[in-house]
């Protein structure tokens, strides 16, 4: 019998997807002993306790059925009561917030909801390594525009402006950001929101690690006005401020009409969130300030070890001040992002990701997550240290 091609039966859009470089990396470390791994975004702390007896009672109350394709109201009501206590944004739980399968379901149904054949999406970059794939997947064309370390990683909105066709849909950021740890001021999300409204484009914000933020005021989008929060998708989740990555529950809130899209898509999909996550959701919405805050804190030192660390080290590290990733550049090394990921891994058991897996001006760093014990971090520098010595 013939081989098979690997690709014959799959779309151009899969087929042309490029694999993901956070993966690569991972893979390599998973078949090698002693890695110190600053790649995976994920917390490393287990999810609360009282958050996990609630999944517990759950189970125990025989809650394994579907819910509502939106989700539980209960959820969709702690989801806005959480929103208008930090940010005094109001959401009508019915019909304008959906809970999902983690944010990157949320940015699915989004992209796949509002995207027509050949629409366009301006995405600032580096960004997070699905934003592109996401909208390529719903037929879209993602436009990358670079963001600067001397900007704060923060987008130029004049060049946003200048990116704008007849074709352009959606403008789409993600603060504070992965990879860089980049956070957004009210002013230039302003400006960003008014070039949105001028041109009558949807504004998607990821605002997944709005709770991880350093002596900054996270800005919520849809609070710049009445009318920005109209055209605006808001994407969140619990992932990262509750340590839930594996409950796999996020959420979109909008204008009723966009949440009524992503439903449509939602209940061809996946029909519902899991029922068990969906409750201890709840819980943690409900009562999971204090673990936040403490979780936060230990992000905030571990934040000081690594980038004062990195920047000891000749590697010239960008201020993050949300999120929990540093973003270092690489020149001393004399190495491109690529090849210091690659030695880096192979020479000291260190794992990082080369910043070109997160778009254009990601290229000449390298992303390296401090969501690890203090400890490991210490070692690492102590590592990287020797690293450097050589490539120095």
């Amino acid at each position: 019998m013939a081989e098979i091609e690997s690709t014959k039966y799959l779309s151009s859009r899969v087929a042309g997807l490029k694999p993901s470089g956070i993966r690569k990396f991972f893979d390599i470390a998973a078949t090698m002993k002693d890695v110190i791994s600053l790649g995976i975004g994920e917390p490393d702390f287990t999810t609360p306790k009282p958050i996990l007896e609630a999944g517990i009672r759950s189970l125990q109350r025989g809650e394994t059925h579907y819910t509502s394709n939106a989700g539980r109201l209960e959820l969709r009501q702690a989801i806005a009561d959480n929103l208008f206590r930090l940010y005094g944004v109001k959401y009508d739980p019915v019909n304008e917030i959906i809970a999902t399968v983690g944010v990157s379901e949320a940015l699915y149904l989004a992209m796949t909801a509002i995207l027509d054949p050949g629409d366009e999406v301006i995405i600032p970059t580096p960004c997070f390594v699905s934003y592109q794939a996401e909208v390529i997947l719903a037929g879209g064309v993602p436009v990358e525009i670079p963001a600067r370390m001397e900007d704060d990683f923060q987008v130029d909105p004049e060049r946003i402006r200048a990116a704008i066709t007849p074709r352009t849909k959606a403008i789409f950021v993600g603060y504070p950001s992965n990879p860089s740890g980049a956070v957004a001021s009210r002013e230039r999300l302003t400006e960003i929101a008014d070039i949105a409204e001028q041109n009558d484009l949807v504004f998607v914000s990821d605002e997944i690690y709005d709770r991880l933020v350093y002596d900054f005021q996270h800005v919520c989008v849809p609070t710049l006005g009445e009318s920005i929060k109209r055209r605006t998708i808001l994407l969140g989740g619990l992932s990262k401020d509750y340590a839930m990555t594996g409950w796999r529950i996020g959420y979109a809130a909008g204008p009723a009409d966009l949440i009524k899209g992503l439903v449509r898509v939602h209940q061809y999909t996946i029909m519902s969130a899991p029922t068990i996550a969906q409750d201890a959701a709840i819980e943690a919405l409900t009562n999971g300030e204090p673990y936040v805050q403490e979780m936060l804190a230990e992000y905030n030192r571990r934040r000081r070890l690594l980038v004062d660390g990195l920047n000891r080290l000749g590697l010239q590290t960008f201020e993050p001040r949300g999120a929990f990733y540093a973003f270092p550049k690489i020149a001393a090394s004399g190495l491109d992002d690529e090849a210091f990921a690659e030695k880096l891994l192979k020479e000291e058991h260190v794992a990082v990701v080369p910043g070109n897996a997160f778009g254009p001006g990601g290229e000449g760093f390298v992303r390296a997550c401090y969501a690890t014990e203090y400890s490991k971090i210490e070692e690492a520098l102590h590592r990287m240290e020797r690293f450097m010595q050589r490539h120095g």
